[in-house]
């Protein structure tokens, strides 16, 4: 029973082989499919006879062989052409890219160029980066301001001295009109004295 089971295996497994065996033969042709397959057909329609020599040979068909002959120029054709296109569409994409590596790189160049002036600052018609602008501004208003502090500090400094000259002489007028009208009372009481002399002297 299990010797009958494996034949039976072995029959269906030959059957298998042998349909698609036949189905590839049938999927070959001369007319159609690649250079490969056309190939493989002109080998399975080859015929095999002995020579006088008794070594085996394959027999061709000539019309197989011319039409084979064609068939491989005109593959090798379309493929020269292809290549050649190809070659084309790669120069022209070469072209292309070299023409935008071009425009990057003056976009690159206007990028920076703008980015530059946009971070610099002109003064006295000169250009300046910003943090430089920035430390000489600071710098200029830290010593204008250090001026103002200054003069702030002459002129307190020069009213406290104006404001002592005014006191002092307020004061040395003050003295000056009392030591005038001293004098003048004494200039009085010394003229009074004088006149009572000239009139005892009289009487």
């Amino acid at each position: 029973m299990k010797f009958l089971t494996k034949i039976s295996v072995i029959l269906l497994l030959s059957i298998c082989i042998q349909t698609l065996t036949a189905q590839e033969e049938d999927n070959l042709s001369l007319n159609e499919g690649t250079i490969d397959n056309q190939f493989e057909y002109v080998l399975k329609k080859s015929g095999n006879f002995r020579g006088t020599n008794g070594q085996m040979y394959e027999a061709v068909k000539r019309n197989d062989l011319l039409s084979l002959k064609t068939n491989a120029i005109d593959s090798l054709k379309t493929t020269y052409a292809k290549l050649n296109s190809s070659e084309k569409t790669v120069d022209s994409q070469r072209k292309e890219i070299e023409g935008l590596k071009s425009q990057l790189k003056n976009t690159q160049d206007n990028l920076q160029a703008t980015n530059e002036e946009k971070d610099s600052m002109a003064l006295f018609g000169m250009q300046m980066g910003k943090a430089s602008y920035n430390v000489l501004m600071w710098t200029i208003i830290g010593a204008l301001f250090a001026l103002l502090l200054f003069f702030i500090y002459k002129f307190k400094n020069s009213n406290s001295l104006t404001k002592d000259a005014k006191f002092k002489l307020e004061e040395v007028e003050t003295e000056f009109e009392e030591h005038r009208r001293t004098a003048l009372e004494r200039e009085q009481k010394v003229r009074r004295q004088l006149q009572d002399e000239i009139n005892k002297g009289k009487a």
